[in-house]
């Protein structure tokens, strides 16, 4: 401690976290050995750690900073709720924020989608979506409809159902996950076969879907749970028409259609939600978190149909739907949502992210075909994923994780913080930044990639 200030001193700190705090996928030959990046405020688009440097946080949180950093009247907002009813037992209360937020989601929703199950973020509204899919079929005497098609390189969450519909195959985790899960191959265009053609790759990828019903039965298949773009599986933008012929597929074989919007949702694609605006489907259930309160606090939901919805009030018997949280529709929480869609519309953010996304798009083309050590630039909205591929000889996880950890380090030299993927990186900046920040990054991105490809290439 300060002897002065009676404060932890930095290298408190850093022997705390270390001795007591369990990181998100900390690596248990490393456990109390990590040092992570201390970060003691940010404002905008920009980050700083303790030492006082500055970056621009190409990450935006993670995936979640829509509306930047440092927005007081978010924090009045919240402070404000706080004092009037920082809590109420969603079992036996409710409150005005959450009642406002359910009607304020419903509206800017697909369709039929207009009842708002509250929880505590992405993992939970996946878990809750899978859960109303097995309540569904259980009310509707379909016991057995209960295997639920993901795709691989698809992330849905860590808490038990959502990591079970996880498809990271690089991934060896030693948590059991859910058995009535089958994975559908990779659905990335960058990984077609040499000589095949984008179209008659998506036709290869809804025939996977098809087969799969098929093999499995359609009787036994309650639910297929879909990113409109696999966000952590390196930002992969299936071709043209894949999520709409899946839709019709799923439709058909009375199977429910589950989009996982908890990146896509909220402004990252220039959209409210991407399902139907971006991919012109309407799903039977949307699970969003991250942008719906721009990270500020915790909160998730899953929306369901009004079709679901009713088919459970028409069953003849009196079931209870057991599934909430204790924190389902906090009031604060809702309060930070509200303000965030306030901000949101009042700046017209997803206006703005329609008119930069072509700039942020065309840096990441420039940088595709300039550089020999990058293999694929995708994304869509402000959103985008860098592949490289430093050593063809050595295509290894060990090599591409190697890569990422040296250009995560060149471009953090210069004030970028990357999140990479192995021989990936990705990009989700906090949806206000402008073109010149956005030049900013990529100028970055730019500098670490020329020094990377000097050592690799010699």
């Amino acid at each position: 401690m300060d002897q002065m200030t009676n404060r932890p001193t930095p290298e408190d700190l850093t022997a705390w976290d270390r001795a007591h705090n369990l990181h998100p996928w900390a690596s248990t030959d490393s456990f109390g050995e990590d040092d992570y990046m201390r970060v003691r405020g940010a404002e905008g688009v920009y980050v700083w750690d303790e030492s006082g440097r500055r970056f621009i946080d190409g990450p935006g949180g993670m995936w979640c900073v829509q509306i930047g950093y440092g927005r007081a009247e978010m924090a009045q907002a919240i402070a404000d709720q706080a004092m009037q009813m920082p809590y109420a037992s969603p079992w036996a209360f409710t409150t005005g924020p959450a009642a406002e937020l359910a009607r304020e989601i419903a509206a800017r929703t697909p369709g039929d989608l207009n009842t708002v199950h509250f929880t505590t973020g992405g993992s939970t509204a996946v878990d809750t979506a899978l859960r109303t899919m097995q309540f569904y079929w259980n009310v509707k005497g379909k016991p057995d409809k209960k295997v639920i098609i993901s795709r691989e390189k698809g992330y849905h969450g860590s808490t038990f159902l959502a990591a079970s519909v996880t498809g990271k195959e690089r991934f060896k985790t030693r948590f059991d996950k859910h058995e009535e899960v089958h994975f559908l191959p990779d659905v990335n265009p960058y990984h077609r076969p040499a000589g095949m053609s984008v179209a008659d790759w998506c036709d290869a990828k809804v025939a996977d879907l098809e087969n799969a019903i098929r093999d499995l039965g359609a009787d036994r298949v309650g639910a297929f749970i879909a990113e409109p773009i696999l966000c952590s599986g390196g930002v992969i933008v299936p071709p043209e028409g894949y999520h709409q012929r899946t839709r019709a597929i799923c439709a058909e074989n009375d199977i429910l259609y589950i989009s996982d919007e908890v990146v896509t949702g909220f402004g990252r694609l220039g959209h409210w939600f991407a399902s139907e605006d971006v991919f012109g489907i309407v799903p039977d259930m949307i699970t969003c978190a991250k942008g719906l309160t721009s990270g500020y606090l915790p909160l998730g939901a899953c929306i369901i149909s009004d079709r679901i919805m009713q088919d459970l009030k028409d069953n003849e018997k009196d079931e209870v739907f057991y599934n909430g949280y204790t924190y389902s529709g906090h009031p604060v929480a809702c309060v930070a949502a509200l303000k965030n869609i306030e901000i949101m519309e009042r700046e017209d953010i997803n206006g703005h992210v329609r008119r930069v996304a072509p700039l942020f798009q065309q840096r990441m083309r420039t940088i595709g075909e300039t550089y020999d050590i990058v293999g694929d630039v995708r994304g869509m909205g402000l959103l985008g994923c860098i592949e490289c591929r430093p050593d063809l000889s050595n295509d290894t996880y060990a090599a591409h994780l190697q890569f990422g950890q040296r250009l995560d380090a060149a471009c953090e030299a210069r004030g970028l913080l990357l999140r990479p993927f192995g021989n990936m990186a990705v990009f989700s900046p906090p949806l206000i930044m402008s073109e010149a920040e956005i030049n900013e990054m990529f100028d970055i991105m730019e500098a670490g990639l020329t020094q990377l490809s000097e050592e690799y290439n010699g």
